[in-house]
């Protein structure tokens, strides 16, 4: 029984110091796959994205006001066909 036990204890403490061992590398794995011909990636010093960069603003809006208009009366027409549709139902 205590070869065992000491078996056991040699595995346990063989898979612990590989798992250690590998940990250690694990971080600059993704640096040693980037091909050649990719560009260098930039070491940022925060690590965290530039939330407050905003793009521009649009000069011309995305929706002509005409267009919107329409769209908006669709969604008012589609609504009220829903209402009357589970009005119908209900009864």
């Amino acid at each position: 029984m205590p070869i065992d036990r000491k078996n056991r204890g040699l595995a346990a403490a063989a898979l612990l110091a590989s798992l250690l061992a590998l940990g250690g590398c694990s971080s600059t794995i993704a640096d040693m796959a980037m091909p050649a011909d990719a560009p260098a990636r930039q070491k940022d010093a925060n690590g965290y994205l530039p939330v407050h960069d905003l793009p521009p603003d649009r000069a011309d809006p995305t929706i002509k006001p005409a267009d919107q208009a329409k769209i908006e009366q669709e969604l008012i027409a589609a609504r009220e066909r829903q209402a009357s549709t589970a009005a119908q139902a209900g009864k």
